[in-house]
């Protein structure tokens, strides 16, 4: 059964709370379920010896904890003798029992169904004369991990949580991010270390994810990992501030062994929960165009108290817009390139790249990013790929051990073209990342190189080929009446490229008379005063000399123009799409012309049938 069928098996149970529940509020019954369901199975081979164990351990006056999770094999436990399936042989008790079964479970596992405020839903369904018949449902479904794996069990999740968000108009894209998207992060990070992904070297790496969400990018780092060296070790960390998304995620990180002390609930940017720890790899989504005024006081505060010895030191983004936040936090976690240095990927929207002029907060951290030589690639994903919004995407790759021949140097992407349609539409989600086109991606950043796109077209203007020239290669042959377009794909660029000085260009000020005003104190004095009405400004690219600059495109159309130097400042921006803008030239006025003469001889034809 695919995660799809099992979600909506799943969300049958709708049936049973409708009437008695909001629509909006079917996922505070059906997550918890369907994660004590999923608990109960995993545990279910083991629960006779957990309960003997813990009775003998008893007796002799032990501690049985530590027992109990050996011999349960995980890393939780449950020591009521009662199960989901037990628990409706007594119907009238059902819900003590259910009390009884929920204190069983070891802490970390108990504090998941606190999280989804449990208890509040199973007074709830009792009063409603629901709460056996709910049980019943889930007591049906088989969630063992032979049947429904961890990978699956995550996007079961994730598709309730979907669909839960929808009706309840919530934000979807704020819990997780399309498995796709996470595998194409995942390569790119782990694709130049060899060590890591060699078999039979037993490393041990952290990864991190400051919005974790149900654990989705954790999952995805650690199957990957897995599949490509079964001996390498990954210790995963995460921050989520949602209640029910941390719960999942926390439930995920039990079955999968991870220590749960690593995944802390809260709000990342004005509670760091993982302090001055450095991690080896980290991956994030946070949320798009979400202000940032709830934590504004604690954010302005770490950057005045502590500066670059924070967080937040290179600068602060406008209020509305805080994921760039995220950027500089993640940055503050990156391991000291002397002790292996770190890499990670982040998902941003298309405004960090270019949103605020020189000497803004934006500006300022593209400064930081850049000068410091952190930025590897870029790469612009497909509209229409998150659940939640259409908008262009963004991922980023940053690096503090870059290889040899990336120093200095960005490479951006342009993988707008890379998907394929759904078969069904998900949300805002229309398009998706084959496997094909995350290895193309991969193959570009992994051989850091320069490449374009040939699209061959017929005389129809239907594509009939498409190919991927790397820098030297040629482009097909054009068909007859065909052509082939060529646009870049991969381009790569210097650090300084992205940089300018921003001048400010001032011309005099003039009396009725026509005559240049003086300054009478001061500095001032005697000196020509600017015109504000006439100020203006330019962009010099760092690579020019600004004098050199001014003299050949201003002072020609000004002679009486001067720079005042005091309010010069450098900017940096990425103009992403303009460096892989192709411009192609109109029709001719003749093909214009004729195809005019076609559509009115037409339309003449058809109002003579019609006067017939």
């Amino acid at each position: 059964m695919n995660h799809q069928a099992l979600s909506s098996f799943i969300w049958s149970v709708a049936d049973l709370l409708r009437g008695d529940y909001k629509q909006s509020e079917y996922g505070k019954v059906i997550l918890p379920f369907t994660v004590l369901r999923r608990l109960d199975c995993v545990l279910e081979a083991t629960k006779a010896d957990v309960l003997a164990e813990n009775e003998a351990k008893t007796k002799l006056g032990l501690p049985p904890e530590s027992f109990l999770l050996r011999k349960a094999g995980q890393s939780f436990y449950n020591i009521s003798p009662l199960d989901l399936t037990k628990l409706l042989g007594d119907q009238d008790n059902i819900r003590q029992n259910l009390y009884s079964y929920i204190q069983g479970f070891s802490p970390a596992a108990r504090d998941i169904f606190e999280r989804f405020d449990f208890y509040t839903q199973v007074e709830r369904l009792a009063k409603a004369g629901l709460l056996y018949l709910v049980s019943e449902k889930f007591a049906n479904i088989d969630l063992h991990p032979n049947t429904v794996d961890n990978a699956q069990m995550g996007l079961v999740f994730e598709e309730l949580i979907r669909k839960f968000a929808e009706i309840s108009n919530e934000t979807a894209g704020e819990h997780f991010t399309p498995r796709e998207v996470i595998r194409l992060m995942v390569n790119l990070l782990f694709i130049e270390d060899d060590d890591v992904l060699t078999p039979g070297n037993a490393v041990v790496r952290t990864i991190y994810d400051p919005t974790a969400g149900t654990g989705g990018m954790l999952s995805v780092a650690g199957e990957y990992l897995l599949e490509h060296n079964p001996d390498a070790r990954l210790t995963m960390f995460g921050q989520e501030l949602n209640d029910e998304s941390y719960a999942i995620c926390k439930a995920d990180m039990l079955i999968k062994g991870q220590d749960v002390g690593n995944i802390v609930v809260g709000n990342t940017l004005s509670d760091d929960g993982h302090g001055s720890r450095k991690f080896d790899y980290m991956l994030s989504n946070p949320p798009f165009g979400v202000e940032w005024k709830k934590v504004e006081r604690e954010v302005r505060k770490e950057q005045e108290e502590k500066g670059f010895d924070g967080r937040f030191g290179p600068g602060l983004p406008r209020v509305s817009d805080g994921s760039m936040l995220f950027l500089l936090h993640l940055i503050a976690k990156m391991r000291p390139a002397v002790d292996g240095g770190s890499r990670f990927g982040i998902v941003l929207n298309g405004s960090p790249l270019f949103t605020g002029g020189a000497g803004s907060g934006e500006s300022e951290i593209r400064r930081y990013v850049l000068e410091n030589d952190l930025v590897e690639a870029i790469i612009g994903l497909p509209t229409d790929m998150f659940y939640n919004t259409g908008i262009s995407t963004y991922v980023w790759i940053l690096s503090n051990k870059k290889q040899e021949d990336r120093k200095g140097w960005v490479q951006l992407i342009d993988a707008s073209s890379f998907w394929q349609k759904m078969r069904k539409s998900l949300g805002s989600k229309r398009k998706e990342l084959s496997e094909e086109h995350i290895a193309t991606i991969t193959r570009l950043f992994g051989e850091f190189a320069e490449a374009e796109q040939a699209t061959v077209l017929d005389k129809q203007g239907n594509v009939i080929d498409s190919k991927l020239l790397l820098s030297g290669e040629h482009a097909p042959v054009a068909p007859e009446g065909g052509k082939v377009k060529v646009v870049p794909i991969s381009r790569v660029f210097r650090n300084e490229e992205f940089g300018y000085t921003t001048i400010t260009v001032e011309r005099p000020l003039r009396d009725e008379t026509g005559n240049i005003v003086l300054g009478q104190k001061g500095k001032q004095k005697g000196k020509p005063q600017p015109d504000s009405s006439l100020r203006d400004t330019e962009n010099v690219p760092l690579s020019e000399d600004v004098q050199a600059y001014f003299e050949r495109e201003v002072l020609p159309h000004a002679r009486d123009a001067w720079i005042d130097h005091d309010k010069t400042k450098v900017g940096y921006e990425i103009p992403f799409n303009r460096h892989f803008y192709v411009f192609e030239p109109p029709r001719s006025l003749h093909e214009i012309d004729a195809d005019l003469k076609a559509v009115s001889a037409s339309i003449m034809a058809m109002l003579g049938e019609l006067a017939e």
